[in-house]
């Protein structure tokens, strides 16, 4: 089986004697290529390549940005439904690994390695739906509003040298959470054919259950939503401390459905559209994309093979 393996080397968790280990463990099995990405949309090159060439298997061996330039690049080299695809290998080497741990693998680099082994010997995969948002896929959420400024903050201070941890996630979510408070409500939703609902003040699309993790702790903003339904989405109607407070605090609890008349939410949805007063930003799989004043999501089913 040919396999391409990217690996993204400035991901949190990975380290040249790591990549080495795995890489070898790799090649006792496949015919292995390694990128090691040198740019952004370097990983979205080379699985873009890895399609044309025809190789089985794409192994993305870094964070959830990695996963989803992988991803985005091995559907534009070969569009859904429009010529075989590969499996997609995931190896976690970031800091959250959302994708990844809502597919049950394995935190630990070289775990998840003996686990996707296991799976290429057995052919164990499955399929799963993916979303888009415009023309950019993602795997497990995108948002409009509150959390793509978070996103777009963090990655400043990453690129600054800054650690990222959970507890700079949640200080900067509060610094971002009074911004947006001040402002008035600018988004207006519709889900598939029912009349749109304005007022707004964010709206986080989920294609899976957990939405994210907060170090441990998942967070679950739409737990019908998984990779085998459509989108969910949730949205805010105040942004009033108690009411926010309340929902998060939903979210943390477990498997409980956050919900309240401040709130805006549906499961299982196939399309849905987004509109702004003005350019908000819009993130997707933790990925700042920058502002926009309409987006299309798309719920698109078993678009994936993983092995898992």
């Amino acid at each position: 089986m040919r396999a391409v393996l990217v690996v993204n080397p400035q991901a949190t968790s990975t380290t040249a004697a790591g990549r080495d280990v795995l890489a070898h463990a790799l090649a006792s099995t496949l015919k292995l290529d390694v990128v090691e990405t040198r740019y952004r949309g370097h990983a979205a090159d080379a699985a873009r390549a890895a399609v044309v060439e025809g190789v089985d298997l794409v192994i993305a061996h870094g964070g959830d940005g990695t996963v989803n330039e992988v991803v985005n690049g091995m559907f534009s080299a070969a569009p859904a439904g429009t010529a075989p695809m590969p499996t997609l290998g995931v190896v976690p080497g970031g800091s959250a690994n959302v994708f990844a741990r809502a597919l049950g693998l394995p935190k630990d680099p070289v775990e998840a390695t003996h686990r996707l082994l296991r799976a290429v010997e057995t052919g164990s995969g499955r399929w799963v739906g993916l979303g888009r948002a415009n023309d950019r896929w993602f795997t497990f959420n995108a948002g409009v509003g509150w959390d793509a400024d978070v996103v777009a903050e963090v990655e400043r201070l990453r690129a600054g040298g800054r650690e990222v941890s959970p507890a700079l996630y949640a200080r900067i979510a509060l610094a971002c959470y009074f911004r947006v408070a001040r402002h008035k409500p600018l988004i207006s939703v519709r889900v598939d054919d029912e009349e749109p609902v304005a007022d707004l003040h964010t709206a986080f699309v989920t294609n899976t259950d957990p939405w994210t993790y907060l170090g441990p702790r998942p967070v679950r903003m739409n737990p019908e939503t998984s990779f085998d339904t459509g989108l969910g989405v949730f949205s805010l109607r105040s942004m009033d401390a108690y009411s926010v407070l309340h929902h998060v605090a939903q979210m943390l609890r477990g498997r409980a459905k956050p919900h309240g008349r401040n709130s805006f939410r549906r499961a299982d949805v196939g399309r849905l559209h987004v509109t702004c007063q003005e350019p908000l930003r819009l993130q997707v799989d933790g990925d700042n994309l920058g502002e926009r004043s309409v987006i299309e999501f798309t719920s698109v089913p078993d678009a994936l093979r993983v092995a898992v």
